[in-house]
């Protein structure tokens, strides 16, 4: 690894202006940040000497990623100091981390580089805009240049403690593998109730009594119904000739078919 200006090497500079021009370029509901993740990762890859080293990490870097655009440059920054010191060895660890850190990182940065922005900045030169002052414009660029500002420290942060925990931990990437698989795995867990809208419709009617299916389904487990919807997906997602565009559809004709026979609500 080249000694680079604050510890970077040439291919870690460009994975992150890669990230900052064209972070957000091929997004699809498929993988969402996914491509251009990999397209940002690509110069740290073509770095490896190995051809399947290259398609390891290549089929790593292509995997579903959807975080904070101004917060995923510390898991690309942990990224590149992962492949310098393993190469592909750290293939499973890279994409464990990956699907741990984007959520709680998702959050933080949606709240500090968006809601907080766009409701004070934004009223802030709504108000000079309509006064006609010029400034308006100026807080917006002073704000892009902080955020850049931001997202070179949060690259350079992950990078630094990246190359940090291989140095220091080694052996005990498999703990970390498997703490950041458990995460990930609750963090998507949590996601399912708040994302997917799912209710059963069902109500048994005798005379006077009336008992609701989600009532009932409610005290057995709460969110029972998105969870079912999930799980169904899963399912399906591991079947043959099936993909995700498949399974989307798929969705939306059983999600029609069960709202009216009154399945769902």
């Amino acid at each position: 690894m080249s000694n680079a200006k604050n510890g970077l090497t040439k291919e870690s500079r460009s994975v992150f202006w890669r990230w900052y021009f064209l972070g957000g370029a091929g997004w699809n509901y498929e993988k969402m940040q996914g491509l251009g993740y990999y397209f940002s990762m690509l110069p740290m890859i073509k770095k490896q000497k190995d051809e399947e080293a290259r398609k390891t990490l290549a089929k790593t870097e292509l995997q579903f990623f959807n975080t904070n655009n101004t917060m995923a440059p510390i898991i690309m920054g942990v990224d590149c100091a992962l492949q310098d010191q393993t190469g592909a060895e750290a293939a499973d660890t890279i994409a464990a981390l990956k699907t741990g850190m984007m959520g709680p990182l998702a959050g933080i940065g949606d709240t500090l580089f968006h809601v907080i922005p766009s409701t004070i900045i934004g009223s802030i030169a709504s108000y000079m805009a309509l006064e006609g002052s010029p400034l308006a414009l100026v807080l917006w660029i002073f704000f892009g240049l902080l955020r850049m500002f931001c997202m070179k420290n949060f690259f350079s942060l992950g990078y630094r403690e990246g190359a940090k925990i291989v140095s220091e931990i080694g052996n005990r990437l498999k703990k970390i593998t498997k703490a950041a698989n458990i995460l990930g795995i609750t963090v998507i867990g949590a996601l399912i109730p708040s994302v997917v809208n799912a209710r059963f419709a069902y109500e048994f009617s005798w005379g006077e009594v009336s008992i609701s299916a989600q009532e009932l389904a409610d005290k057995i487990m709460p969110s029972l119904a998105p969870t079912l919807v999930v799980f169904f997906a899963y399912w399906m997602l591991g079947r043959k000739k099936m993909n995700s565009t498949r399974v989307t559809l798929l969705l939306v004709v059983v999600g029609i078919l069960a709202y009216n026979l009154k399945v769902f609500a």
